[in-house]
């Protein structure tokens, strides 16, 4: 067991080794979180499985709190009403459940964040097309990014090449993400603007 162990966690550190591009990616989603916020917007997120883990912890760091109190951040999980989803799921098919939020919830000048490992998942690919039918922004995560990538206006490849190393990281990102809009950011960081 402990064998097992060792090998997985050297196949984290190996991904964590060199993070340089990855992180200037981030960057790029602070930046564009900061500015849907400053215009009124919101994030809606959405994923499947674990990443739908990934979507709600997102909007629970950033509407509730990460580390310290701060106002409230507009973003929105789509993976988080089970009445609704099974609804959409029940009536128009799997693949809408999160196109049909978009259709409800999207506004031009918001984001969807879409998380896939696979890049491949279609009801992802569904709200990503959604989404730019109306006018949001796309920021996807996944891993080869696969036709997703295609999509976003914004893709964050993983460096990371399987399921688990994949969502390890998009939890990395969801933490820096929160972590630049903590109070304590100087003036000329990321919270600036709120």
């Amino acid at each position: 067991m402990k064998l097992l162990f060792e090998k997985h966690s050297a196949e984290l550190r190996s991904v964590l080794t060199n993070l340089s591009a990855w992180h200037d990616q981030i960057a790029q989603v602070v930046e564009l979180f900061k500015q849907t916020f400053a215009a009124g917007g919101k994030v809606l997120a959405a994923g499947n499985g674990g990443s739908a883990t990934l979507a709600e912890h997102l909007s629970d760091e950033m509407v509730g709190r990460y580390r310290s109190n701060r106002p409230p951040l507009p973003v929105v999980a789509l993976t988080a009403d089970s009445a609704v989803l099974t609804c959409i799921g029940n009536d128009f098919g799997f693949e809408q459940v999160f196109a049909r939020q978009i259709e409800a919830l999207g506004r031009p000048g918001d984001v969807l964040l879409a998380f896939s490992t696979s890049g491949k998942s279609p009801n992802i690919l569904a709200a990503c097309r959604t989404a730019r039918e109306r006018g949001l922004k796309i920021i996807t995560f996944s891993g080869s990014g696969g036709e997703l990538r295609q999509l976003a206006d914004l893709a964050v490849i993983s460096p990371g090449q399987n399921t688990a190393r994949i969502q390890e990281l998009d939890l990395h990102a969801i933490h820096l993400i929160c972590e630049a809009f903590e109070p304590e950011v100087s003036a000329d960081g990321p919270s600036a603007s709120l």
